[in-house]
């Protein structure tokens, strides 16, 4: 596996991370297990979790898995969670960034999780109502009492992102060091101004949803739907809309551009001898200002399949027929080419 600096942090992770949002839901106790025991033993080091994923059974099944490691695998795992939005029939002050529910959220994950002190803590969103001060005094006060180590934001605009970082250093607290967002082939519109800013920063994104909730494992073809496809007709109509994607994806991409990417990481996949998903993964994993890509997984199966991305380098010729067919194709002003004409400056 290989390891890279967890963002703005000197701490080591590995390039991949493993995502739990199904742990305690469609992954019971004992096939999670499984799970975190092969992410382990073929070298990751960051297992993410959240309060709000399956009610807080997720993070109860990894602190029980946690408390059963070695020594040697407990003083060398990442713990990631997250607090703060995302809870399921959250009461009126139990949602939100505010100290209140921050206060909360984090002692109710340090029990679940059995721990003292979190690695990695996370605010799951943006809260347009509590103000960014409050929250990040809230997260350096935890810093300092050692109940977290380090700070990372999920699901911040650009805009965003860029306003705590800047707060954080006027104010004289402990800034993120990594943030959360949704990255994959189908989904690249992070790249105009979330990535930007987190690059500008020196911010390690922690890639979410990189096969697309499923979409880019190979299993789906213009003329083919596996039976209970998650996507079924929608995928027809080149969007992603029942009932759990729309809550929680936004590619919306048009139907032929799908179809296109799923072809080339086809045909890669044929030439390299892996899966469609594998190629996908590696794609995510080498673009620039990535830290960790994080893999969602229903078994043990899976997540032993996908992490044979951590062996495979896509050539040049391949990243560039992937980027290509992806292009989100922004219209010329802000992010195309007219207003990208207007933001650069060459020495003639």
């Amino acid at each position: 596996m290989k390891h890279v600096l967890l963002g703005a942090s000197g701490v080591g992770t590995s390039v991949f991370a493993l995502g739990t949002a199904t742990f305690g839901d469609s992954t019971d106790e004992a096939e999670a297990g499984r799970a975190l025991d092969v992410f382990v033993d073929s070298g990751g080091l960051l297992v993410d979790t959240a309060d709000g994923y399956t009610g807080g059974r997720a993070e109860e099944i990894v602190g029980r898995w946690f408390s059963k490691q070695p020594a040697e695998i407990r003083g060398r795992v990442l713990i990631a969670t997250k607090g703060g939005g995302y809870t399921t029939s959250a009461a009126m002050n139990e949602w939100g960034n505010t100290r209140h529910n921050l206060t909360r959220a984090l002692d109710t994950s340090l029990t679940k999780l059995g721990v003292d002190s979190i690695p990695l803590y996370q605010v799951h969103a943006w809260d347009p109502l509590t103000p960014l001060e409050e929250t990040l005094t809230f997260l350096d006060s935890a810093v300092r009492q050692g109940k977290i180590q380090y700070i990372g934001v999920s699901n911040f605009t650009g805009w965003q992102l860029q306003k705590a970082v800047d707060l954080a250093k006027a104010l004289g607290l402990i800034g993120p060091v990594v943030y959360q967002a949704q990255y994959s082939l189908l989904c690249r519109e992070v790249e105009w101004e979330i990535i930007a800013a987190g690059l500008a920063n020196d911010l390690g994104l922690l890639a979410w949803s990189p096969l697309s909730g499923g979409l880019l494992t190979g299993k789906y073809s213009a003329h083919t739907r596996p039976e209970g496809s998650r996507f079924g007709e929608h995928l027809d109509r080149g969007m992603m809309h029942d009932n759990y994607v729309a809550a929680l994806y936004s590619t919306h991409v048009a139907r032929d551009r799908t179809w296109e990417v799923l072809k080339i990481l086809h045909d890669i996949a044929v030439t390299r001898n892996v899966t469609p998903a594998v190629v996908a993964l590696a794609w995510v994993a080498a673009r620039p200002g990535v830290s960790c890509v994080v893999l969602g997984a229903r078994n043990s199966e899976q997540v032993a399949s996908n992490l044979a991305a951590r062996d495979l380098t896509l050539d040049d010729d391949e990243v560039a027929r992937l980027t290509e067919a992806s292009d989100p194709c922004p219209s010329g002003y802000p992010y195309g080419d007219f207003g990208a004409a207007l933001r650069s400056r060459l020495l003639q």
